[in-house]
């Protein structure tokens, strides 16, 4: 795809103005001292505020441990030629928070066993 200069130029103007709404749109949508209107509005936003950080952590996890599902069918199937670094940086990562109940340690050590397996794989 050969791009002419104002061509890249107008698109990094689009992104950046798509980027800086996003960041944005928060602080002025929730703006503090400002009523957040109707009791339904407050409803849906109590319910946003429960539902999405675990939503969003399901769809990331999935999306991340997608190619270590597949490897593990194929394990099954004696097909596989990837490898599982994913899978158990995960379950190490589990192990950790259901044992230390912190999850600064579950994480740094989850990404740390991906980062050591990956290598060693």
């Amino acid at each position: 795809m050969n791009l002419t200069a104002f061509e890249a130029a107008l698109m990094v103007l689009a992104m950046g103005a798509v980027i800086l709404l996003c960041r944005v749109f928060p602080f002025v949508f929730f703006r503090s001292g400002k009523s957040t209107g109707s009791k339904a509005s407050r409803a849906l936003l109590d319910f946003v505020e429960l539902v999405a950080p675990p939503a969003a952590m399901t769809v990331l996890a999935i999306n991340a441990l997608g190619p270590s599902i597949r490897w593990l069918a194929n394990f099954v199937t004696a097909e596989s030629n990837t490898h599982p670094a994913a899978l158990i940086a995960a379950l190490l990562t589990v192990v950790l928070h259901l044992v230390k109940r912190n999850p600064l340690i579950s994480i740094i050590g989850g990404t740390a066993a991906y980062m050591i397996l990956q290598r060693l794989f």
